[in-house]
């Protein structure tokens, strides 16, 4: 299975004021560990993420990926690994098909990894992120961490279903590893 992550909110905490640098990367308790269990049960595990504070010149590439290094480190001490980040740098008014709600970067992710959506689950705690999922048929599973729980709340995800909920990554990846997930 080819286990398509969000980052923030997911993996990270979400900011208002965006991550833009590895000191505000504060990672949600359980994610390394779950991202981990996704690796020795053999799944593919990438993130695809909407970094628009490049876009809109708050951030540039490199402190991304210098970001980037410090929640790689924290997985692979975790034991985990992360098969390939793929980002999204639009700003929103200047957005190209790659940015969520757009399937993109889903669709390169299982065109890389040579799969199918019957055997790709997107994890994300917003709409765009199970809009996206919902663009090119993969399974959809929200989380309520981030902007989850609003998300849940919106009432929004009734055109997008059948949507799996889980309470936080860790719970998501039980899903996963009991088969539960839609």
């Amino acid at each position: 299975m080819l286990v398509i992550l969000d980052r923030d909110g997911v993996i990270n905490e979400d900011r208002a004021d965006f991550v833009k640098s590895p000191e505000e990367l504060v990672l949600i308790e359980g994610t390394v560990d779950a991202i981990a269990r996704l690796k020795s049960r053999n799944h593919r595990v990438v993130i695809a993420t909407n970094q628009s504070c490049i876009g809109r010149g708050i951030i540039n590439e490199e402190r991304l990926h210098s970001i980037h290094a410090k929640m790689l480190d924290a997985i692979a001490r975790a034991g985990g690994s992360i098969d390939q980040i793929y980002y999204a740098p639009d700003a929103p008014w200047a957005e190209t098909p790659m940015r969520k709600p757009g399937s993109g970067m889903l669709t390169k992710a299982m065109e890389d990894f040579k799969t199918t959506p019957s055997n790709t689950i997107m994890i994300g705690d917003s709409l765009r992120d199970l809009q996206a999922a919902y663009g090119c048929g993969v399974h959809r599973l929200l989380v309520q961490t981030g902007k989850g729980r609003k998300t849940q709340a919106d009432g929004t995800l009734k055109d997008l279903l059948p949507v799996s909920v889980a309470a936080n990554l860790s719970k998501a990846v039980d899903l996963i590893e009991d088969g539960r997930f839609i």
